[in-house]
């Protein structure tokens, strides 16, 4: 059994990597999202939410960086780093834009560095689902890479190369939080600053 995961394991990141074989979708531009949000291009692939003065809340759905298609199946790899306090999420299998906690699935991204105890709301959990195996966030103002992978039900993410989550979502997630066969991608505005580079997806 042992041998069998790790086999599995080690599949699953082979086929997370780049090669010339696989064909990512690079989005590094500005113009490749939808977004009404003070997203600025800061640096060569580098978006830098900066909010405007007396900006706030998660609620600001026109605000996150919609990704200009949607998935079911998929493998996308992001670098982020977050300011003091900071928080944004990755969202995924988004079924109706008007409300993206409500209608798809988050995996918080949020500047949790050495905290102990961790839940679903904390770094690498996906929120109201499942909590993080292990706190794997850098300190603040440091870059982080994450990769996550969803095909069918089965949630896998690395967050600077430790497994956060393997997890069954259609199995762990609310009763009253359906989930989409297809659906939107976004990364949040939470109303903090937050940084954001080298994303890369693809179709699985």
């Amino acid at each position: 059994m042992v041998l069998l995961l790790t086999l599995a394991l080690g599949a699953t990141e082979k086929a997370d990597q780049p090669s010339e074989r696989t064909s990512f979708t690079k989005l590094f531009k500005l113009s490749d999202f939808e977004t009404k949000g003070n997203w600025i291009e800061e640096k060569k692939n580098v978006l830098h939410l900066k909010p405007r003065e007396g900006e706030t809340g998660w609620k600001r759905y026109d605000a996150y960086l919609w990704f200009p298609e949607q998935y079911q199946d998929f493998v996308c790899q992001f670098e982020f780093k977050l300011g003091e306090g900071g928080n944004s999420g990755f969202y995924f299998r988004i079924a109706d834009q008007s409300d993206a906690t409500l209608h798809g699935f988050e995996i918080q991204l949020r500047d949790d560095h050495g905290k102990e105890t961790l839940g679903p709301h904390d770094v690498g959990g996906v929120i109201k689902t499942s909590g993080p195996k292990v706190n794997a966030v850098n300190p603040t103002g440091e870059w982080n890479k994450m990769i996550v992978r969803l095909k069918g039900s089965e949630l896998y993410v690395k967050l600077n190369d430790q497994v956060v989550q393997q997890v069954d979502i259609e199995t762990a997630r609310p009763k009253d939080k359906p989930l989409a066969h297809k659906g939107w991608i976004a990364i949040q505005d939470h109303g903090q600053e937050f940084w954001v580079r080298n994303i890369r997806i693809r179709d699985l």
